[in-house]
């Protein structure tokens, strides 16, 4: 590890695009979703639509990032020290990921931390204390068994209680932003774990869909 610490368990923020108004991305465009204006695309509430190459690092060098995500982004990136004859070096960022099925903190198709889990998010809480911590990011997923609906409130219910079990240990709530994805993200291929049944054999191939991100972000 170098200065800058990132935790992430399996990182994947998916891209939501609102048909016909968006131009298309690629890993080398922006990381917000763009209308053919060239403006960043909002939500009904007003929040800037993310595309799956999103990540804080990303749009901290986008031009919206700003805009769309301040109070994620480093107080530096947005606001800027004045110009010093010879300002002190500053961290570069660096990052380490990890990956931690949701099986191994919930028991298939509930929300409740088990005893293994519980054991994990300590290892974050004190990873979030060794650090000068900016911000932990909780992303639920499903697999793709049950409706739509159910799995979006599982994924976000599993990413809620996340944040509630390291609360508890002492992180800043503030500090913790969750989001539920449901079955929309999926790691596993179409075609690796065929049948419409959830048998045993399916259940397990699907293992790695059900999990929860946790990226944690600071600097030493």
């Amino acid at each position: 590890m170098k200065s800058k610490t990132i935790i992430t368990l399996l990182a994947s923020i998916g891209l939501f695009a609102a048909a016909g108004a968006v131009q298309a991305q690629t890993a080398g465009d922006r990381v917000y979703v763009i209308d053919q204006r060239g403006e960043v695309v909002l939500s009904g509430t007003g929040l800037c639509w993310r595309t799956g190459f999103w990540t804080p690092a990303a749009a901290a060098k986008d031009p919206a990032g700003c805009k769309c995500d301040k109070d994620l982004l480093p107080k530096e990136v947005c606001e800027p020290p004045a110009p010093r004859a010879a300002a002190a070096p500053t961290a570069k960022p660096t990052g380490d990921k990890i990956t931690v099925a949701a099986d191994a903190l919930f028991d298939f198709d509930k929300a409740v931390l088990r005893p293994e889990g519980k054991k994990k998010l300590d290892e974050v809480a004190a990873k979030s204390k060794q650090i000068k911590l900016e911000v932990i990011l909780a992303v639920g997923h499903t697999d793709r068994f049950g409706s739509l609906a159910h799995n979006m409130k599982l994924s976000e219910r599993r990413a809620a209680a996340v944040k509630t079990y390291l609360v508890s240990k002492g992180v800043d709530a503030n500090r913790i932003y969750t989001e539920g994805k449901g079955p929309k993200n999926p790691v596993t291929k179409p075609d690796q774990c065929p049948g419409k049944k959830a048998t045993k054999q399916v259940i397990e191939c699907l293992q790695p869909d059900r999990r929860v991100d946790i990226e944690l972000i600071g600097t030493k």
